[in-house]
């Protein structure tokens, strides 16, 4: 039960030493939970009050079913603008049928999650490289910014998940900003960041809340068209069972998938730097899935929307000092307080104070040092960086990621295909062979012998590759080679494509009156050597441990050691 239940390896040994820390860590989450969640349920394009409701149901699962200690779950903005862009290319009318399609969607990205957590399935999230989250979320903040434009100008700014879009929208309608709306923004901005530089431990965010309620209410701001939430219903969620349609899952199944992944993604990424930190190990990727999955699909019975891992109020959870998951209960108690008894004090809450948290919070997305780290040093990853980055900002948020994704597979399959070939020298006076290329006069190279080294995985998208390479520097060395020595070290499988090939070759060499050794094959590559037919053509007594042993074999047959021998021929197949 432990294992399906985390909550039973932690609350046994709970020492309540640990709950001041938990108690203060908890409100202090909670009271950056309301306003923020609040603030991310407008930019998915839902009112207020559902980024309450899903700062309910699914911290209260994750508590339970996660496996991080100081992580916090709830709504957050990448995937709030993943929602609006999703449900914004769909032909919904009207508020009432957006909100059911927002909540369905969310029982499916929760479905989705826990099915993979339950197939053991973690390991899919390692297909979106951080050039492509880095591309994706850069492209995805300043989205999210323009976006709050029009909360913060006070004007009636149409919205698009396309940047020159909203560009246009913004420089068409900004002579309607009305000057009360502009001022509160930029003063909470402002308080924001400087809080922020002064010192972390004020909460600049409840204090932009506060202010903006209490200016509004006092100097009568509605009367002068400031824009406001407005009536937030009070009382809990009630249950209610999300609107299924097979039509729905057909539209909605790209972003499902896409949901779905980063909103694990940005957990794990999230809960293992806060273990680094912290330095302990408790997160289990697949448990993650599972906690993940059922916390939406069971706070979709109850209206709320995506939830995943908050890197902010993750931040200040582990800030301030969170021992243990109590902690999320403390800030689901708050938030039901909130619900019941202290919406009516949101209604004078100005968008503009909203817009102002938004702005200030997805900006830190926006990572420019990965991007230069990459331009100085990985010029072909920051291309993918680049192009995710561009696509996400000019064609859409959906069409960012896919794309990303495609191209840094696609660069792995070229990386793959043309991998690194060297050609070996023995290093004067050791044991050691080394890249010719790197060590220049100190690698002494032979004409009777070519060494070589295959820095990848033989398969079928690089056994051409491999074979044109090796011919290539066969006939480099004319008539004077006598022998050719495969270094394998870093060859982990040869498939069977790449197998029939190797046999063909080694055949090919053998024609021309050449020795072909192999050595520093791993086990599992020489059991396919064994298995395969490959120790057939090449003969076990030409299968070496190490190269020098090779080379010292094709100078002198019976150099060889009985354990050099007894380790290059051990494999499963033969049982030895």
């Amino acid at each position: 039960m432990r294992r399906f239940l985390p909550v039973l390896q932690w609350l046994p040994k709970y020492k309540w030493a640990w709950f001041p820390k938990d108690l203060v860590g908890g409100l202090t989450v909670g009271i950056i939970l309301i306003p923020q969640g609040m603030a991310y349920a407008m930019i998915a394009g839902l009112p207020p009050v559902y980024g309450l409701y899903t700062a309910l149901i699914p911290v209260m699962m994750y508590a339970f079913l996660g496996t991080s200690r100081q992580i916090s779950v709830g709504p957050v903005a990448m995937d709030s603008l993943l929602v609006a862009a999703g449900l914004g290319t769909l032909a919904i009318s009207g508020i009432e049928n957006y909100i059911a399609m927002a909540i369905f969607l969310v029982f499916l990205v929760g479905a989705v999650q826990l099915l993979f957590g339950l197939l053991r399935m973690g390991f899919l999230v390692n297909f979106l490289s951080k050039p492509v989250i880095s591309g994706f979320t850069s492209g995805a903040a300043i989205i999210i910014i323009f976006s709050q434009l029009k909360h913060l100008l006070g004007a009636d700014i149409e919205n698009s998940n396309r940047f020159h879009v909203l560009v246009q929208h913004v420089f068409e309608k900004v002579g309607q900003t009305n000057p009360y709306d502009l001022a509160i923004g930029l003063l909470g901005i402002l308080i924001i960041l400087l809080l922020k530089k002064w010192d972390k431990r004020i909460p600049g965010i409840l204090l932009v809340v506060v202010a903006g309620i209490l200016v509004v209410y006092f100097m009568k701001l509605e009367a002068h068209g400031v824009k406001l939430v407005g009536n937030i219903p009070s009382g809990l969620p009630h249950f209610k069972m999300p609107h299924f349609t097979l039509e729905g899952i057909g539209e909605l199944w790209p972003m499902v998938i896409t949901l779905a992944l980063v909103g694990y993604l940005e957990t794990i990424s999230i809960g293992r730097a806060l273990e680094d930190k912290n330095g302990e190990e408790t997160i289990d990727a697949n448990q993650e899935l599972v906690a993940l999955g059922t916390a939406n699909m069971v706070g979709s019975f109850f209206q709320s929307y995506v939830s995943t891992a908050s890197f902010s109020r993750s931040a200040i959870s582990q800030e301030s000092g969170t021992k243990t998951n109590l902690a999320a209960l403390v800030s689901v108690v708050l938030v039901l307080v909130t619900l019941l008894f202290l919406t009516p004090l949101f209604y004078f809450l100005p968008n503009a104070a909203l817009a102002s948290i938004i702005m200030v919070s997805v900006f830190g997305l926006i990572d420019a040092g990965y991007a230069k780290s990459l331009w100085m040093h990985r010029r072909d990853e920051f291309m993918v960086l680049l192009i995710t980055f561009l696509v996400t900002l000019f064609i859409g948020i959906k069409e960012g990621i896919l794309i990303g994704v495609l191209i840094s597979l696609l660069l792995m399959v070229y990386r793959t295909s043309n991998p690194h070939f060297a050609v070996l020298g023995n290093i004067k006076d050791t044991d050691y062979y080394k890249n010719v290329d790197r060590f220049g006069n100190e690698a002494v190279v032979r004409d009777d012998l070519l060494i070589v080294r295959f820095d990848a995985q033989l398969y079928f998208g690089n056994s051409g590759f491999f074979k044109k390479q090796l011919l290539k520097h066969i006939e480099a060395k004319g008539k004077a080679l006598k022998g050719v020595i495969v270094n394998a070290e870093a060859i982990n499988y040869i498939d069977s494509t790449a197998t029939q090939m190797l046999i063909k070759v080694i055949h090919d060499i053998h024609d021309r009156n050449l020795q072909f050794y192999i050595a520093g094959a791993i086990g599992p590559t020489r059991d396919i050597i064994f298995s395969s037919g490959i120790i057939n053509e090449l003969d076990r007594e030409f299968l070496f441990a190490k190269t020098n042993e090779a080379v010292a074999y094709f100078d002198n047959p019976n150099s060889v050691s009985i354990a050099g021998s007894k380790v290059a021929y051990q494999n499963k197949l033969h049982g030895n």
